[in-house]
């Protein structure tokens, strides 16, 4: 090889490392900075800046500004912004990634998000029912803490309310009542956080009150009142029970409030979306029901009935803890009893002398006579009514919840008569039901126990069971009840209206 041919060599190589390197200066690959914009996990591209996107979002929304009175808005919930570093993939501008976000995922306002977690709890089966967890948004976390406010005063008087906040409620000496305790019994956060604008957000403590009480913004229904109307009229006839009509209607102080012909009232079903939680001490002077004994003569025909002694009520002074569950009594413990007067016993002779009267333990005599007032006697060994015969939440509570007399304490026939059933059902428990041949049946519900038989006759004031919890019952109570009719088949009356 000569001089020549090595030169040209050596001349060819050096240009082509020349060329070599004059390509790579002009065509680089350096790595890029960027951000990947993701919705619900799915990549919409690159842009250069972060806040370029987030201050053109925020610029083009300013009907949500407007409508919520605040001065930013941000990127959705389900939008996620992650760093990295690209070579050659093209660059999106911010208006790109703006139009493909703007119509699928919700902008978010800065606010507050509470969650308050549902309570498990039993329905009339008996069956537990995991309750909703519900989540609320608000711009003020006061909204929140004002229409709570509202909701208690709303099953607590203002004044009893406002007394016990401030610490103020007398001792009691003889008797009286003072509020222990008052908590809600649900778990509650509250927690600051970009909310998304498509939610319900509560602007005022009034809306979400509201929804608090009735589960629902919608306005309730409405009723024009007639002549003769009273309010417990109107909230029964209404399916509703009078503490609901009175929370509907904060204008009307109490049930005995006159109504007037034409005056709009609100009609409306209380779905509180928490338990409100109060606790009472209460010392009340409370009468003690006679107990009846009756004598037979077998001189005198069935029919006759005489009074050898006139019964005469006492007096017991009663010390309570009450628990009040959205204004409604679910639990009475009598914890103290002091006897003030002593009842005396009523002695009633009957003839005891066989007539042609026929028996028939489902419904003898039905129809054949009206219920007279002063002829009955009272079920229970105390007289405190936890919760009267009514609508609650829209359904009837077709009895009188007698409680505050212990568990195991006495329960007694209400008039003579047969028992016709004594078993166990899974709402009722433990159960009695009597027919009083006079076409009326008494039931009594949730008993510890029975001490009676099926085709067993019963006087008036006879033991016939004991005061439980069993089958469907929040607390210690008995359920009783009045019947046209046998239960559940004839029709039902209010049982205080017998006494």
């Amino acid at each position: 090889m000569n001089s020549k041919v090595i030169l040209y060599i050596i001349i060819s190589f050096v240009i082509s490392i020349f060329l070599v390197v004059i390509d790579f200066t002009e065509n680089p690959k350096e790595p890029k900075e960027a951000y990947r914009i993701y919705l619900k996990g799915k990549s919409l591209g690159l842009i250069s800046s972060k806040e370029g996107l987030e201050k053109y979002i925020d610029k083009e929304q300013q009907h949500i500004k407007k409508k919520y009175g605040v001065d930013k808005v941000y990127v959705p919930d389900e939008l996620d912004i992650i760093k990295e570093v690209t070579f050659d993939e093209k660059i999106s501008t911010p208006k790109i990634i703006y139009e493909k976000v703007k119509d699928i995922s919700p902008f978010t306002i800065e606010g507050y998000e509470v969650t308050i977690k549902g309570l498990t709890k039993k329905n009339s089966d008996g069956k537990e029912i995991k309750g909703k967890t519900k989540d609320i948004y608000m711009l003020d976390d006061k909204v929140f803490k004002e229409a709570v406010e509202n909701t208690v005063k709303s099953f607590i008087t203002k004044e009893k309310y406002d007394i016990y906040k401030n610490d103020a409620q007398k001792e009691i000496k003889d008797t009286g009542s003072i509020i222990e305790n008052i908590y809600i019994k649900n778990k509650i956060s509250i927690k600051k956080k970009q909310i998304p604008v498509n939610q319900k957000i509560y602007l005022d403590n009034e809306e979400l009150t509201k929804f608090l009480l009735f589960g629902t913004t919608k306005d309730q229904q409405r009723y024009t009142v007639k002549d003769g109307d009273t309010i417990e009229d109107v909230a029964f006839n209404n399916k509703i029970s009078t503490e609901e009509f009175l929370v509907a209607n904060t204008s009307l102080k109490d049930k005995n409030s006159l109504l007037y012909s034409g005056q709009q009232v609100t009609i409306g079903i209380l779905q509180p979306q928490f338990d409100l939680i109060e606790e009472d001490h209460t010392v009340s002077d409370v009468e003690v029901n006679y107990t009846t004994e009756t004598k037979y003569d077998d001189s005198k025909n069935v029919g006759y009935t005489a009074v050898e002694q006139a019964g005469v009520k006492g007096k017991n002074r009663v010390t309570q803890k009450i628990q009040k569950v959205n204004g409604e009594t679910t639990n009475i413990v009598t914890v103290k009893t002091e006897q003030l007067s002593a009842a005396v016993k009523e002695i009633v002779v009957k003839g005891g002398k066989q007539s042609s009267y026929g028996d028939n333990y489902y419904g003898s005599g039905y129809g054949a006579a009206v219920a007279t007032k002063g002829e009955w006697g009272w079920p229970a060994s105390c007289s405190t009514v936890s919760s009267p015969f009514g609508y609650r939440w829209g359904v009837l509570h077709d009895g009188t919840d007698i409680a505050g007399c212990g568990y195991g304490s006495n329960i007694f026939a209400a008039k003579d008569g047969t028992v016709v059933t004594s078993s166990y059902k899974y709402d009722n428990g433990k159960y009695i039901i009597i027919d009083h041949h006079n076409g009326y049946f008494s039931l009594y519900a949730h008993l510890a126990s029975q001490s009676v038989r099926v085709g067993q006759n019963v006087s008036k004031g006879q033991v016939i069971g004991t005061m439980g919890r069993t089958g469907f019952a929040t607390g210690v109570h008995l359920h009783f009840s009045m019947w046209k009719g046998y239960p559940y088949r004839g029709r039902v009356y209010n049982a205080m209206s017998f006494y």
